[in-house]
């Protein structure tokens, strides 16, 4: 399945993400082409005739057979053209229906005669017979620990329809970067900030995009959330906290519904938590991890020079777990939940912050008419949250992690499983 990924990523000659229903558009030309993607995928045939040279250029026909072929390995004989849904005269979205799963790909035809492909990814797949109590036996199976939740909301408390081990602390990644983004949508609702504020970057932290920034570039606050939250930037996140005071934030992670704040209050930036788990601070992260909320305060206060993101050497916490236990941002399922219904209520203009990116492939998305998200990861540690709101109005909280303090988890795998549950919610294509 890997070398199959692998091939897969290949097809992405044009790929448009789109998060709102597409219109309602069918052009002979294009429904043409759907239709004669299926004998291509059952057996060779006349690629050259379908696909532009462009896309043989980059996928040669020997490599899309292999393509082809491993699908069938994994999915069985395909057997119909499922929906084709167009965004335009030239692109859409077309599924695929195999033996054992519906295969959903992106294709974009050359907008003038013949038409040929120019454009086709591979999106997702949905197997057949699926059932969520299958995601969870399987979520439930990882090696170490693994828990996740599935909420309604609504105008009442949330409604928990699937739940795993909800209630245990899991280590989140990234994922506490939703905390400071709710925190800075409640000081805009209050009058205490805008959206259009500028503070300086800084102090920059070990990855990211704005890492290579000038030290104190003039930022504005909606800059910062949508790199934060969108491209999980490391130093917008660990600015945010600092410039909305950390106080403050700490005091949304218990206004939002953590069950156990203590356990991971204060909330560290991102460069504090890795220079604690640096080797040479194995003693100091110890301490740390056995004190009280306003002993680590003083801690990092008394240790503020060290703590920094020029003490960080990432190549020693890059390819194993270190410290996912003890030194991190920990909260359960049921604490991501409430946390995103907080958001749902009260987020105001978080929310399209939350949904640029979408954390699952662009057409497993498009099934929800709203979808946000943030995910977290590192070795030992993968987090995927989400809010979605279907077709029918019906919002859901969708979050689940998986920690393995003794190797590195199958990050690939997880996605795969957390996009199974959103499907199984979401209306039928």
């Amino acid at each position: 399945m890997k070398a199959l990924a692998a091939l897969l990523a290949l097809l992405s000659l044009a790929l448009s993400p789109a998060y709102a229903a597409p219109a309602m558009i069918e052009t002979p030309a294009y429904q043409a082409r759907a239709a004669q993607l299926l004998p291509l995928l059952a057996g060779p045939g006349d690629e050259a005739d379908y696909f532009s040279t462009l896309f043989l250029d980059a996928v040669p026909i020997d490599r899309w057979r292999a393509i082809t072929a491993d699908l069938r390995a994994s999915h069985g004989k395909p057997v119909a053209l499922g929906a084709v849904r167009q965004e335009s005269a030239t692109a859409g979205q077309v599924e695929i229906r195999y033996e054992r799963a519906t295969v959903g790909f992106t294709l974009v035809v050359a907008p003038q005669a013949p038409h040929r492909v120019v454009g086709l990814h591979i999106v997702g797949a949905k197997a057949i017979n699926d059932s969520m109590d299958k995601v969870v036996a399987e979520i439930a199976a990882l090696p170490g620990r693994t828990g996740f939740a599935i909420a309604e909301l609504g105008a009442e408390a949330p409604t928990w329809r699937t739940m795993l081990h909800d209630r245990d602390r899991l280590a989140t990644g990234s994922t506490f970067k939703l905390y400071i983004l709710a925190e800075l949508a409640r000081a805009v609702a209050a009058g205490e900030r805008r959206w259009s504020d500028v503070v300086p970057l800084g102090p920059v932290s070990f990855s990211g995009r704005l890492k290579d920034w000038p030290a104190g570039a003039p930022m504005t606050l909606h800059s910062l959330a949508t790199a934060m939250i969108a491209e999980s930037d490391n130093s917008a996140a660990d600015t945010l906290l600092l410039a909305l005071g950390r106080a403050k934030v700490d005091a949304m992670v218990e206004r939002s519904g953590h069950a156990d704040a203590d356990r991971t209050l204060p909330l560290l930036t991102t460069a504090e938590a890795f220079a604690l788990k640096m080797p040479e601070r194995a003693d100091l992260a110890k301490r740390y991890a056995a004190a009280s909320p306003d002993e680590r305060r003083a801690i990092l206060l008394a240790q503020a020079r060290d703590l920094t993101a020029a003490s960080v050497d990432v190549g020693s916490v890059a390819e194993t777990p270190t410290a996912i236990e003890s030194i991190e941002w920990f909260a359960s399922p049921h604490d991501m939940a409430m946390l995103m219904d907080w958001l749902r209520r009260q987020g105001g203009d978080a929310l399209s912050i939350m949904a640029v990116n979408p954390g699952i492939a662009p057409a497993d998305a498009k099934r929800w008419r709203y979808l946000g998200y943030k995910g977290g990861s590192e070795p030992g540690v993968i987090a995927m949250t989400f809010l979605a709101q279907r077709q029918d109005g019906q919002w859901f909280a969708i979050t689940g992690g998986w920690n393995n303090p003794a190797a590195r988890v199958d990050e690939a795998r997880f996605v795969a499983l957390m996009t199974r549950a959103l499907n199984l919610i979401a209306p039928a294509p």
